[in-house]
C-alpha cells in the first residue's frame, strides 16, 4: 500500500523536475532572446534618431521659408492699400501677440493706416450678458445717429451698432466716404467696455474703411455655437457697412468649431467676407493684406492652406 510519504516525495520530485526544466530552458533561450531584444531596441533607437534628423531638417526648411516670406512680405504688399484705413478686431483671447504685430506692420508696408485694435471678451455674445447689453444698445446712451435694426437678436443688434460706429460707409451707401464721428465711436466703445463686452488694445480707435477679424483655434465663451454665429454676424456687418472685411485665423480655426470654418460654411457670409486660415505664418499675413486689397476691389475669396483654398489672392488686374 502506497502511503502519504510516497505521494509527498513524488510531488516534490515533479516540482523539482519542472523547476530544473525552466532553469535549463531559460538558460538555453536567454542568450538568443536577449540578443534579439537588444537588436530591436538598437533598431528603434536608430529609427528615432533618423526621424529626429528628418524633423530637424524639415523645421529648418520651414524656418527658411518663413524667413523668406518675412523678408519679401513688405515688397509684395507695397502700395496695395495706399490711403486706406483698417480696423483690427481680436476675437480670440489666446491669439498670439506676434500675429497682431505682424499684421499691423504689414498693413503699414501696404500703405494703410491702422485706426485701432479692439479685443472681444468672453462676455461678447454670452447669453448671460444679453439682457444688460440689449438694455444699453436700445437705451439713450447710444448716439442718436445710430440706426438700430428691428430685431430681437442681441448679436445682430450688437454687430449692427458696432459696424455703424467703427466703419466708414463704403461705396453704394448714401453716406459713402463720410465717417461717423469719433465721439460716437468713443461713446459706444466706452459703453460696451463698461459692460465688459470688449476692450481696446490701442489708446484710441477711430472708424476705418476696412476691417480684419483675427481669430485662433475654436470659438470659446458663452454658448459656443451661439457665439460663433454672433461673430459671423459681426464680420458680415463690418463688411457690409464698410468697404470690406477679412476673417483671418490659424488652420485650427478652419476646422469644426472655428470662426473661419463658420464663415466658409455660411454661403452668404462666404460670398461677402474673405477668409485666411494661416495668419499665424508670414505667408498667411501676406495673404491677409492682399485679401483686404481684393475686398476693396469687390472680390472675396478663401485663402490659405486648407481644402479648396487659394494660396494667395489674385493680383489686381
Amino acid at each position: 500500500m502506497i502511503d502519504f510519504r510516497y505521494h509527498l516525495v513524488s510531488l516534490i520530485a515533479v516540482f523539482l523536475a519542472v523547476a530544473l526544466g525552466i532553469v535549463i530552458g531559460t538558460t538555453q533561450l536567454n542568450g538568443p532572446l536577449t540578443d534579439n531584444l537588444q537588436g530591436q531596441v538598437t533598431a528603434l533607437q536608430d529609427d528615432k534618431r533618423s526621424l529626429e534628423d528628418q524633423t530637424q531638417g524639415l523645421q529648418t526648411q520651414l524656418d527658411d521659408v518663413g524667413a523668406f516670406d518675412e523678408a519679401v512680405g513688405p515688397t509684395l504688399v507695397e502700395n496695395t492699400l495706399t490711403g486706406e484705413s483698417v480696423l483690427l478686431v481680436v476675437a480670440s483671447p489666446d491669439l498670439d501677440a506676434e500675429v497682431v504685430e505682424g499684421v499691423t506692420a504689414l498693413l503699414g508696408s501696404a500703405g494703410a493706416t491702422v485706426t485701432g485694435t479692439i479685443r472681444l471678451t468672453d462676455s461678447y455674445a454670452d447669453p448671460a450678458s444679453d439682457g444688460t447689453v440689449e438694455s444699453y444698445l436700445t437705451g439713450a446712451g447710444v448716439p442718436a445717429t445710430v440706426t438700430r435694426p428691428a430685431t430681437e437678436d442681441v448679436g445682430e443688434l450688437t454687430a449692427s451698432v458696432l459696424a455703424q460706429v467703427l466703419m466708414v460707409p463704403g461705396d453704394g451707401s448714401p453716406d459713402a466716404g463720410i465717417p461717423p464721428s469719433t465721439t460716437d465711436t468713443s461713446t459706444v466703445l466706452a459703453g460696451l467696455t463698461e459692460l465688459d463686452v470688449l476692450s481696446q488694445d490701442t489708446s484710441s480707435v477711430s472708424p476705418a474703411d476696412l476691417a480684419v477679424v483675427l481669430t485662433a483655434g475654436t470659438v470659446a465663451g458663452g454658448e459656443d455655437a451661439a457665439r460663433t454665429a454672433d461673430l459671423v454676424q459681426l464680420a458680415t456687418a463690418l463688411d457690409a457697412e464698410g468697404s470690406g472685411a477679412v476673417v483671418a485665423g490659424d488652420l485650427a480655426s478652419a476646422g469644426e468649431g472655428g470662426l473661419v470654418e463658420a464663415v466658409r460654411s455660411d454661403r452668404s457670409a462666404a460670398a461677402a467676407v474673405s477668409t485666411v486660415d494661416n495668419v499665424d505664418t508670414a505667408a498667411g499675413r501676406i495673404s491677409t493684406v492682399l485679401a483686404l486689397a481684393a475686398e476693396r476691389r469687390g472680390t472675396s475669396g478663401e485663402y490659405g492652406v486648407g481644402e479648396d483654398t487659394q494660396p494667395v489672392p489674385p493680383p489686381a488686374s
